[in-house]
């Protein structure tokens, strides 16, 4: 019998042992992911004021909704929210090199509704200033698809929505600038529309 040591040749396959994890290993990691979760929870802004201003409670945001008065308005928020809100925000807010925002615009909150329902029917492109800023705009026809109840709905909505307070938009307004487009399918310059009448 030889004392030699078995040598395994060198084309054999490597192979592993199974071994156990460490328990402190696995302490560890539990550590650290609590440790990480409770970090987040501090400083990752869940609720902070700064984040969720400028409301400071359900009653200071309850103000600045829309009046509950019929359905109109409720409707109105669905479609917004459906097509509008991607570019404008659900807050009215609008968003940096993309939308104005709503809120407080004061294209929104003009005296009548001429200017504003030919918007959304067939679109606007051009420079355009809202709220002391400048905006370079190219928007399409969005309102089109929607009727002239749906859309009175909606525009209704944006008028009373996020602080804003003005009149009603009434189907029978969309209805009546619709009837003045008679077809027309290219977007208004912010100039071409300041020429038109509010009312």
């Amino acid at each position: 019998m030889s004392d030699e040591p078995k040598t395994t040749p060198l084309d054999a396959e490597p192979s592993a042992d199974l071994t156990t994890v460490p328990v402190w290993l696995l302490g560890l990691t539990l550590v650290l992911l609590y440790w990480g979760a409770v970090t987040f929870d501090q400083h990752g802004g869940w609720f902070d004021r700064q984040i969720y201003a400028p409301y400071h409670s359900e009653a200071e945001l309850a103000l600045f909704q829309p009046p509950k008065s019929g359905d109109s308005t409720a409707r109105g928020k669905v479609l917004f929210e459906a097509n509008c809100a991607l570019c404008h925000g659900v807050d009215g807010l609008g968003k940096p090199n993309q939308a104005p925002p709503m809120a407080g615009s004061e294209w929104i909150l003009a005296e009548g509704v001429n200017r504003l329902i030919r918007i959304p029917s067939v679109g606007l492109s051009g420079p355009l200033d809202v709220k002391g800023q400048q905006w370079n705009l190219s928007m399409a026809a969005m309102g089109a698809i929607y009727n002239d109840d749906d859309l009175a709905a909606v525009l209704s909505y944006i008028r009373n929505a996020w602080g804003n307070k003005a009149s009603m938009v009434t189907p029978e307004q969309v209805a009546a600038v619709r009837k003045d487009l008679a077809g027309r399918t290219q977007p208004y310059s912010p100039d071409e529309l300041k020429k038109l009448p509010e009312k």
